[in-house]
């Protein structure tokens, strides 16, 4: 492609003498007399190079390079002049110039000095396109290595959610084998002792006062089997029958369950659940076991008043179920152990309640977190797969 020259000089013989020179070698040559009418041409046209006098009536042509540099970067200037002084050679560059030549010039050297800045501006150019697209590249590697970065704390965030519920299936299985031995161990002098103050009892009618002993030793006799059955529940996967389970109408039923300890601790609820969820195939009990335990935590840790969000949502992937409090929430430390059996921070607490809530959620290849939201209060959320709506 032919590059635009223009060539700016007040004498018609140098006007005419460069464009019939130039114009032969393919350049597009346009001249102008004045400093003013360069100015305008040149923002007219772009040119790649100008060739300008130095000597001008009205505006000089130091002023005009001054102002073309300002105006127009890529294009290159040449200067013409009568005088080669080395101060004005030095002046010259400094405003801008890329070379100048003195009047009068032979013409091969005008091509000659032409061509090679030309060929320096092109390379310029090109240098400034590959620093351009360098500076481009490297932004999109940034962007790309935020991208991974991201991604490889994401997968990494994942690997460690695996490994926590590997263990927690390993710790429910471990407990499962260790519950079986201590129920047959435990039961068996437990049934003895029960049989026993059955008999005491009918013997000691005569006496209340040891009549009221044995019914003492009964009652802990019961308490210890109930430990027992939970602890057996929070092990064992769950045989029973599946059916399709409602799970708005199993929250909504939870909810009404608690409604005279919500009036007596003044905790309201507010209830999000999207209509139309797909049915859960799963146990009745075990769903409202897990969901009656989640209610029971929030109400312990706001003893005072407070809030219960439930949130129930799905999509084709999965259904979601989320319980949020604005209790006091879980301490960090706790997070990574709150599933555990045994584990409990409460007084009388056994550690049982969400460690059965894990054994469920797990038999329907569910899985739950738990955490604290942004304004405190405990969060746990619930995902059960579509696929928990086949019966297994």
């Amino acid at each position: 492609m032919s590059e635009n020259i223009l060539v700016v000089d007040d004498e018609q013989v140098i006007r005419d003498l460069t464009s019939m020179v130039l114009t032969p070698k393919g350049y597009m040559v346009e001249a102008v007399s004045s400093g003013a009418e360069a100015l305008e041409r040149a923002d007219a046209i772009n040119p790649a190079l100008i060739l300008l006098d130095y000597m001008m009536p009205e505006m000089d042509g130091l002023t005009v390079l001054k102002k073309l540099r300002e105006k127009l970067p890529d294009s290159y200037v040449v200067m013409f002049t009568g005088k080669g002084s080395e101060e004005l050679a030095v002046e010259l560059m400094k405003a801008g110039a890329s070379d100048y030549l003195r009047k009068p010039f032979n013409n091969q050297d005008l091509v000659d000095r032409i061509e090679n800045v030309l060929r320096i501006r092109r390379i310029e150019i090109r240098n400034r396109e590959l620093l351009e697209e360098r500076e481009q590249l490297l932004q999109e590697i940034a962007g790309w290595n935020c991208e991974l970065e991201q991604r490889v704390a994401e997968k990494s965030r994942e690997l460690e959610q695996a490994q926590s519920e590997i263990i927690q299936v390993e710790k429910l299985g471990a407990l499962g084998q260790l519950s079986a031995g201590l129920a047959h161990e435990i039961r068996n002098p437990l049934n003895s002792i029960s049989l026993f103050s059955q008999v005491l009892k009918q013997r000691l009618d005569a006496n209340a006062e040891l009549h009221d002993f044995s019914d003492k030793i009964m009652k802990e006799v019961e308490k210890i089997d109930e430990l027992l059955i939970r602890l057996l529940r929070v092990s064992e996967h769950s045989l029973s029958e599946r059916e399709d389970v409602d799970l708005n109408k199993t929250i909504r039923m939870v909810v009404s369950d608690f409604d005279s300890q919500l009036e007596l601790q003044n905790v309201r609820t507010e209830l999000t659940l999207a209509s139309q969820v797909p049915p859960l195939r799963a146990n009745a009990e075990d769903i409202e076991q897990v969901f009656s335990n989640l209610f029971a935590n929030a109400l312990q840790a706001m003893p005072d008043g407070g809030k219960v969000f439930v949130t129930l949502n799905y999509d084709d992937q999965a259904t979601y179920i989320r319980f949020a409090d604005t209790g006091s929430g879980i301490p960090k430390e706790n997070l990574s152990r709150i599933f555990d059996p045994f584990f409990t921070t409460k007084t009388r607490g056994t550690g049982f309640g969400l460690s059965s809530v894990l054994r469920v959620i797990k038999n329907y290849d569910g899985r739950i977190s738990a955490g604290n939201g942004s304004e405190g209060g405990a969060v746990f959320d619930i995902e059960f797969p579509r696929t928990s709506s086949q019966d297994i």
